[in-house]
């Protein structure tokens, strides 16, 4: 057995990251990764603009001013958002403008109206102002010709709204992860069959690829496959020609029916390990297989989950070549006590929050699920650990909260 970091470590010597770009509308562009530099295309904003409600005045003009000695000024216009009058200044003038609008070249600067007795013909102006004070300059939020994004950069909803400020409706990303997934096992059943005795519905596909999506990667792929070799060979060549990541559940153990281990070497793949110093989900395999990577799971729900949180996030981030799917891990106290020495490094499931951590539930079999709705995380226990109440403890938060 290896160390989960070990196992990880193997599958990114073997990856290489995804270069393939897409070009998407930029409402769909968040959450993937950036493919190419962006530059502004001109400054924004791209002409002086007011800060506020106010009158446009050369700040010279009110340097004496106050409330009990105020400077009169002519109003030459008025300019709104999204008006544009071409004049120049004029000695002793003011534009009344608003939040947004235009201000002509000359004025320096914006008296806020609050500071005026709100004249329309002539103004009375209170407070005297810096020059730009109130006042946006061309290029003050992204100068003409600069590089706003870099290639390699996660999308997040301020980064949309950056490129819209530019005008751009669509962008080149590079192409999110492809995941198929094979359940195997003779004994699952798909959802909308009719439940009998000695079958099951296959819950783990859909949590994994529930959390897959939601992650902004594409499931292009999700079948069941009876146990039998000649059909798992088949379901594993299809994959591999249309997915970056193969995931299989079951059928990686020691039973009569543990396919995986002598089907992989079979189809030419490269096994990087089978066995991991972890509990559940100890015989996880991982291979690679014509530069797709291929995590085979244990069939229980519980394990199989866990070893997905552990592997898959890493592998991800590998082929993306960015960090920013890898789930939070941080230490917190330990709430009560956890009496349980494993012989295993053993992941347990609990909830964390405000710097504390509890296991809801005394249940930690690996073919329970029910009881996850009430944990968003694993405690990250080491092999013959004995937990007491207050102890700091690693806690790994489940990517899909």
């Amino acid at each position: 057995m290896i160390e989960v970091e070990e196992g990880i470590a193997l599958f990114e010597q073997e990856l290489i990251p995804k270069s393939r770009i897409v070009t998407v509308p930029l409402e769909e562009a968040a959450g993937n990764v950036l493919a190419e530099d962006v530059k502004a295309a001109f400054p924004v904003p791209h002409f002086s603009k007011s800060a506020m409600d106010g009158y446009a005045v050369h700040h010279q003009d009110v340097q004496n001013a106050t409330r009990e000695n105020p400077v009169r000024l002519q109003v030459a216009c008025e300019i709104c958002a999204g008006d544009y009058t071409n004049l120049e200044y004029v000695p002793g003038t003011a534009i009344r403008v608003m939040t947004g609008g235009y201000v002509p070249t000359g004025y320096t600067a914006v008296v806020k109206q609050e500071d005026t007795n709100y004249g329309e013909d002539e103004v009375l102006i209170y407070n005297k102002v810096k020059e730009y004070q109130n006042y946006c300059k061309v290029g003050e939020d992204i100068p003409g010709g600069a590089r706003v994004l870099e290639k390699g950069t996660f999308l997040t909803p301020i980064h949309i709204g950056l490129l819209a400020s530019l005008g751009i409706g669509q962008i080149d990303i590079i192409e999110p992860v492809k995941v198929a997934i094979i359940s195997t096992g003779s004994e699952l059943l798909q959802i909308g069959d009719e439940i009998c005795e000695g079958k099951i519905y296959n819950s783990i596909s859909h949590m994994l690829s529930a959390s897959i999506k939601k992650a902004g990667f594409k499931v292009i792929s999700a079948e069941i496959c009876r146990d039998d070799e000649n059909a798992l060979k088949e379901a594993l060549q299809k994959a591999v020609t249309i997915a970056d990541v193969i995931i299989t559940t079951g059928g990686v153990s020691v039973g009569k029916k543990d396919l995986m281990p002598e089907v992989l070497p079979q189809l030419g793949a490269k096994v990087l390990f089978h066995g991991a110093n972890i509990q559940p989900g100890t015989p996880t395999m991982g291979s690679v297989l014509n530069q797709t990577a291929i995590l085979s799971l244990s069939g229980n729900p519980y394990a199989a989950m866990a070893n997905f949180e552990l592997y898959f996030w890493k592998i991800a981030c590998r082929l993306m070549n960015c960090d920013a799917w890898f789930p939070k891990i941080e230490k917190v106290t330990l709430e009560c006590e956890y009496k349980k020495v494993n012989r295993l490094r053993r992941l347990v499931r609990a909830y964390a929050e405000n710097g504390q951590v509890r296991i809801p539930t005394e249940v930690h079999s690996s073919s329970v699920i029910s009881t996850l709705t009430q944990c968003n995380c694993f405690i990250d226990v080491e092999a013959g650990k004995n937990l007491q109440q207050g102890d700091l403890v690693t806690v790994r938060y489940f990517g899909f909260t």
